[in-house]
């Protein structure tokens, strides 16, 4: 018996379909096409449907097919290690992190407050200067 072993940067637990896309992606756009071009050759509706599937995902359009290693990478980041020390370890890390990712996003809605209020108050110096400047001229 025979088994075959899945590659080791395709997450275990993915269907037949979502590992098929997560290999394609890690080969690059030309799998995607050669996939399409075999799919038309052999039977037309597969090389259709799969046309259909890279224009409707903007998988021909990307820069990259990578879409899927990003978001299974941040699945497996919570996932359990089997080492309790280091899942704590991790877990509270990411809790820190998280933490101060809040105070900095503060701090900069901090900083945007306050710029706004100092471009508020020099449009009201310059709006009171300008209805000052204009009464003068009236008054003359």
């Amino acid at each position: 018996m025979s088994t075959i072993a899945a590659p080791a940067s395709l997450p275990t637990r993915m269907g037949w379909f979502s590992r098929a896309e997560a290999w394609l992606d890690n080969k690059g756009k030309g799998a995607w096409i050669a996939a399409m071009v075999l799919g038309l050759i052999f039977f037309w509706p597969i090389g259709l449907a799969l046309l259909a599937y890279m224009i409707w995902s903007k998988r021909m359009f990307n820069s990259s097919c990578n879409r899927s290693r990003r978001m299974s990478s941040h699945f497996t980041t919570m996932r359990s290690s089997g080492n309790s020390a280091f899942d704590a370890y991790k877990s509270e890390t990411l809790r820190r992190l998280e933490e101060e990712q809040e105070n900095f996003e503060a701090f900069l809605k901090r900083l945007r407050d306050a710029k706004d209020k100092a471009e508020f108050d020099q449009f009201m110096e310059d709006r009171a200067k300008t209805a000052k400047a204009a009464r003068e001229s009236e008054e003359a």
